[in-house]
């Protein structure tokens, strides 16, 4: 009996201790876990509000709960890493799949035009075959071998009769889809667009037509209405579009319509005449569900304005748009402009403006396609702006600044502009608005009164050998170089409700800083948005607390070197720091128009000024500079002042004056950063017995590995030639700074530009103190003797600051001497900035 009674309870204590051991088991975090519904549906409410709830968050949610009362706060934190990892899982399913339908359409759009570029070589091979039969035979007058492109301009049958305007509205669209999707016109790629999964649309160009085309084929997330409704309002787009003005329209009988438009078209310098269109554009659909809208010319003089005689009466080739569903929403979409700009109204140093098919590209073709993917991106919510501002509205203010621009260079007559009279030997025109509306409908007290005129200054001058781009750039970021802050001031001042009379003006200090703030960009950052604002101070101590600091709002565009073809501007117009939507724009700025095109691809533009740092040799390693970029480009300034009436003379004789002396300056610029004009006097200021590039690249690194005891660059060695390409390309920005009383920047490779917010030419410039917010100014004067004496220091993480203002933080940075070849002279200090970002 008392044997039984032990072996039952024995088994008890087994019964229990198993039982125990299970729990243990499901309660051990390292184990799953099986959570119930509810469980489920109290844990997902806490990470809709916090995704990544911290340790005590963890553990208030088990009090809170008595549901997850048995579950360990480690296993809750499983939980939580598990659901992060299911939704970015599930977010990089989507993009994938939304890539994969970008690339299907990709694929489709490019076996399309292999098929278009297959029957391109069958035809030249037919032509060819014909030709080499024909060789010795006298030329056939026959038209019928001819392209479709090579005919006459189309004339008009009855423009009072539909049934007439429907069967050249027919024609056209025949010839417009012979251009858009086949072998009307011998296409060839747009230099520097290359296709691919992120690029923008598939680029080409005429090669050899009548006039100059563009064409582009792209997959754009909107429906074909909505891209149609966007392009058929083309001064919404093409910033060169005056006007466009539908005369006539009726239906054509076929679902579709037909319009008879005028349009005018800004002249892009004051060198030139404007242009103006008399086209038909007929809008239909295809069988197959695709959208189209097609225009040509029509013959006869159109309608009559009383600007006419200002225009020169440009051809539109049949050009337009097909816009074609795809399967899961968007559309691709093909583009056509097919113009003939009367090159021969315009002096013959322009003509080359007027025959580039990659202008009518960059303007027009390219253009129409960024912006219906600007749209459909805002639409989708993907484009993130500051300040508040709806996208609409900078859209808005960047149309603006570019209208007011424009009208400023060509000062039509029914906008109110007359000319004031001069012997035509000015280099400088003046002209007078006395009717121009300079007002704010939200606040009519910010407006001017109406004894108050627009005088406009403007000239337009010839450059050789400067890259539009980098000239443009360098106006932007040194403002100071060529810019009057008193007659900034002047204008601003004007603006305001306060008197703004010239003699009147407080006396203002202004600092020569200026600090740029984003305020929007296009996608593709071809295009900036920006406030500028300009530091001034008081020189009066009753005004000595208020501040006289210029607000500016300004575009820039064409600011990327690569761009074949286009134009680079800077506009801007003084505002008020607390600016309205609907705020008074008096526009002035630069534009920069190529001439000729690119013999050579500036891969390694800024690269090639490294190399031509040594004085006294101009150009070594690089061959002939002019290889690298435009030979040859139109600059045009106009810059406007609102005046009193009384005062128009005196505003005139200053806006000369101040014209010829920004003329002064920008030539002096170009001179500087022109690849054939590096001097000591423009060019970058080092000492006579400064080393190219290459060995300054090799002392940096060799100095590091002599110091630091490890490799800068780990992928070559420190004698390779290709040393200085991979110093370039370096993530960490790396800069040198000379060994004076006032230390200045020398040397800085690509990442160390984009921390600067600067360029080579301007490097020289940049003193180092000014890089350092007052804790880094601290911390380098302390290790200052410690680099003389160890030969480096590795400093803490801290901010630094750019040339526009802008807070850069890194983790950490070295600072190290750089030794001359005979390791005795040292040359330089160097610093590298680990991991650094804007804040």
């Amino acid at each position: 009996m008392a044997m039984a009674m032990a072996v039952a309870q024995q088994h008890r204590e087994n019964s229990n201790g198993s039982s125990i051991h299970k729990q243990q088991q499901q309660m051990d975090p390292g184990k799953y876990v099986r959570y119930t519904a509810e469980q489920v549906e109290a844990l997902e409410r806490v990470y809709t509000e916090c995704p990544k709830p911290s340790s005590l968050r963890r553990q208030q949610l088990i009090r809170e709960c008595p549901i997850l009362a048995n579950i360990e706060p480690k296993q809750i934190k499983v939980w939580f890493q598990n659901r992060r990892c299911r939704e970015k899982q599930r977010k990089e399913a989507s993009r994938l799949q939304t890539v994969n339908r970008k690339l299907t359409a990709m694929n489709k759009l490019l076996m399309e035009e292999n098929d278009r570029l297959q029957k391109q070589v069958s035809q030249l091979v037919c032509e060819n075959g014909y030709m080499r039969q024909h060789l010795h035979s006298a030329p056939a007058t026959d038209g019928s071998c001819e392209s479709v492109v090579t005919t006459p301009q189309h004339s008009l049958r009855n423009t009072n009769n539909p049934a007439g305007l429907l069967s050249i509205a027919e024609e056209t669209l025949a010839e417009f889809l012979s251009k858009a999707t086949g072998t009307a016109v011998d296409w060839v790629q747009m230099p520097g667009m290359k296709p691919g999964p992120d690029s923008v649309g598939i680029f080409a160009i005429s090669q050899s037509c009548t006039g100059v085309a563009a064409r582009a084929c792209g997959l754009v997330s909107l429906e074909p209405t909505k891209i149609a409704e966007i392009l058929k309002d083309r001064p919404s787009w093409f910033r060169d579009c005056r006007s466009l003005e539908v005369y006539t329209m009726f239906p054509a009988g076929n679902g579709g319509t037909i319009e008879l438009v005028y349009t005018q078209i800004y002249a892009p310098t004051t060198l030139a005449p404007a242009r103006d269109f008399w086209t038909l554009r007929y809008t239909t659909t295809l069988d197959n569900g695709s959208f189209v809208v097609c225009e040509r010319s029509l013959s006869g003089s159109g309608p009559n304005t009383a600007t006419a005689p200002q225009f020169i009466r440009a051809e539109m080739l049949p050009s337009g748009y097909l816009i074609r569903p795809c399967e899961g929403g968007g559309s691709i979409i093909h583009i056509v402009d097919h113009l003939n700009l009367e090159a021969w109204s315009v002096p013959e140093v322009l003509r080359p403006l007027y025959q580039s098919s990659k202008v009518v590209a960059q303007k027009m073709t390219i253009a129409a396609l960024r912006y219906i993917r600007q749209i459909a991106q805002e639409t989708s919510g993907e484009v993130v702006y500051g300040l508040g501002r709806q996208p609409a509205v900078l859209r808005t203010f960047s149309q603006r600044l570019s209208r007011g621009f424009n009208d400023a260079i060509n000062g039509f007559s029914d906008d109110g502009w007359t000319l004031l009279s001069c012997d035509g030997a000015e280099d400088v025109t003046i002209a007078v608005n006395s009717t121009k509306n300079v007002t704010s409908t939200s606040n009519p007290s910010n407006s001017l009164s109406i004894d108050v005129g627009v005088l406009c200054a403007k000239a337009s001058m010839l450059l050789q050998n400067v890259p539009p781009a980098v000239l443009v750039q360098f106006l932007r970021e040194h403002r100071s170089e060529w810019a009057d802050f008193s007659v900034d001031a002047y204008s601003a001042t004007a603006l305001k409700a306060s008197s703004y009379a010239y003699p009147a003006m407080r006396p203002t200090r202004f600092t020569g800083s200026q600090i740029i703030m984003p305020l929007g960009h296009t996608i593709e950052h071809e295009e900036l948005l920006e406030v500028v604002r300009l530091e001034g101070h008081s020189l009066t101590q009753e005004d000595a607390f208020i501040s006289r600091d210029i607000h500016l709002l300004q575009i820039c565009s064409g600011i990327d070197e690569n761009a074949v073809g286009a134009c680079s501007e800077l506009v801007f117009a003084p505002i008020d720091e607390m600016f309205p939507d609907d705020a008074p724009f008096v526009p002035s700025g630069f534009r920069v128009i190529p001439l000729d095109a690119k013999t050579d691809s500036p891969t390694h533009k800024t690269l090639d000024l490294t190399s031509s740092l040594e004085v006294g040799t101009s150009n070594h390693g690089t061959g002939d500079p002019s290889s690298s970029c435009h030979t040859r480009s139109v600059l045009t300034i106009a810059f406007q002042f609102p005046f009193e009436r009384g005062l128009q003379d005196n505003v005139a004789t200053m806006a000369r004056q101040y014209v010829r002396s920004v003329i002064s300056s920008v030539q002096r610029v170009a001179m500087a950063i022109s690849p054939s004009g590096l001097s000591p006097t423009f060019g970058p200021k080092m000492t006579p017995g400064s080393p190219e590039a290459l060995t300054l690249a090799q002392w940096i690194c060799q100095s590091y590995s002599y110091y630091l005891g490890a490799e800068l660059l780990r992928t070559v060695s420190a004698g390779d030639d290709l040393v200085l390409k991979h110093l370039w390309h370096h993530p960490d920005a790396i800069l040198c700074c000379s060994l004076k009383s006032l230390p200045v920047l020398i040397f800085a490779n690509q990442a160390g530009l984009d921390m600067l917010e600067t360029t080579l030419v301007a490097l020289q410039d940049v003193t180092l103190d000014r890089i350092f917010d007052e804790s880094g100014r601290k911390a380098l004067f302390t290790d200052f003797p410690k680099i003389m004496q160890q030969g480096f220091a590795c400093l803490p993480a801290g901010i630094c600051l750019s040339t526009m203002g802008r807070h850069v933080s890194y983790e950490q940075a070295i600072a190290w001497k750089v030794f001359a070849g005979d390791e005795n002279t040292v040359h330089c200090l160097a610093f590298s900035f680990i991991n650094w970002s804007f804040v």
